[in-house]
């Protein structure tokens, strides 16, 4: 155990004293924070279509000069009603007393109505105005458009790091390899410790680099009031996005560390890995599938099954509510996953990181004896 925290703790040094480290990750957090502010810069004056039956317009433009509001009329409350849950008007005022929206109104729009409704009628009669009756017609889509960006955020963010860190090991175990380092090595080593060290060390700095974008990223969103819009539990999704990073890494990386020990030169990495390549972008495509439809069949059924799990779960648990023990049966699979596939590595690692020359082919490793 020893040997493989030494293994663990020379990966890490070595990477964290390079000038690239620093500056790739100076470069994350301000790309990051710029991310996390562009919504406020980009988005633009508010703009409101709105509906009236048998109501006048409110003269909301007077109260917020700077925000857009059209208005159209509709015949009754049934016309009004499907207007607003085909998305055609944000809200509509019925018979003065009334506001329909699909989901819970919009947390500004409700605000400026409520008051000028209650100034233009204190104005006209000097009496005492009940509040607008605030009524949904649809499910509540206050935090729709938020998951889906938090989806879409974590879809890339995985991926990119989950590709790096696996790209990352390959490199480091055929530089070794390369270089006859690693016959230095196993002379005071054990095979499992040198490989295990390198994948915790590696991960590591993956964490590192996670942390960093999510510590940044929620910081700057506080700072520029996108936080604001973030639905509840966004602290449990972090942690959880935080295990999944680490099941996945633990998969991808080993597979890749025994794919990568069955060459001896860098220029064969990308050939050797083309099979766990396309397997990483299998689950890139579908985790991108699941943002839109959360909840559809392909999605919750690959959520259990490694290693797409990995990327597909915390999606889904950003887009939709997700049940605990779903949550918790995805995880067990993918940690079934990872075990089997530690244990194939690892054999693999061994029997094929001293063998070095011509390419190995996996099947004569794992059929040697």
């Amino acid at each position: 155990m020893n040997g493989l925290m030494l293994v663990a703790r020379r990966e890490v040094v070595t990477q964290v004293r390079t000038r690239a480290f620093v500056i790739g990750l100076l470069i994350t957090a301000l790309l990051t924070a710029v991310l996390a502010f562009a919504p406020k810069f980009m988005g633009g004056p508010d703009s409101y279509t709105l509906g009236t039956v048998n109501s006048q317009p409110l003269p909301l433009r007077t109260a917020v000069p700077d925000t857009e509001f059209t208005w159209r009329s509709f015949p009754d409350e049934a016309a009004a009603k499907k207007a607003v849950l085909a998305g055609d008007v944000d809200a509509v005022l019925v018979n003065g007393t009334k506001v329909i929206t699909d989901g819970e109104i919009d947390s500004q729009l409700g605000v400026i109505m409520q008051s000028v409704n209650r100034e233009a009628k204190l104005g006209a009669a000097g009496l005492a105005i009940p509040p607008l009756q605030m009524e949904s017609v649809g499910a509540d889509t206050r935090y729709e458009s938020a998951r889906a960006g938090i989806a879409w955020v974590l879809v890339i963010v995985l991926f990119m790091m989950l590709f790096g860190q696996t790209i990352m090991v390959a490199m480091g175990v055929v530089e070794e390899k390369g270089s006859r380092i690693v016959e230095i090595l196993l002379s005071t080593l054990r095979p499992w410790q040198l490989l295990g060290g390198k994948i915790i060390g590696l991960g590591v700095i993956g964490l590192i680099n996670l942390g960093t974008v999510v510590v940044v990223g929620l910081g700057a969103a506080t700072a520029s009031g996108v936080a604001s819009d973030f639905p509840p539990g966004i602290g449990g999704l972090v942690a959880g996005v935080l295990v999944w990073f680490v099941l996945g890494y633990a998969f991808f990386a080993t597979l890749s560390a025994a794919l990568a020990s069955l060459v001896s030169r860098q220029e064969e990495v990308n050939n050797v890995l083309t099979p766990l390549t396309m397997i990483m972008m299998a689950t890139y495509f579908v985790a991108i599938f699941t943002v839109n439809n959360p909840t559809g069949t392909l999605a919750t059924v690959l959520s259990y099954v490694p290693p797409f799990s990995s990327m597909i779960m915390p999606v889904r648990m950003a887009g939709t509510e997700v049940p605990l023990w779903q949550m918790g049966a995805s995880m067990a699979a993918m940690v079934l996953g990872v075990v089997a596939v530690l244990a194939f590595g690892a054999k693999v690692y061994e029997r094929a990181v001293l063998r070095t020359g011509a390419r190995l082919k996996l099947g004569d490793v794992v059929r040697a004896r």
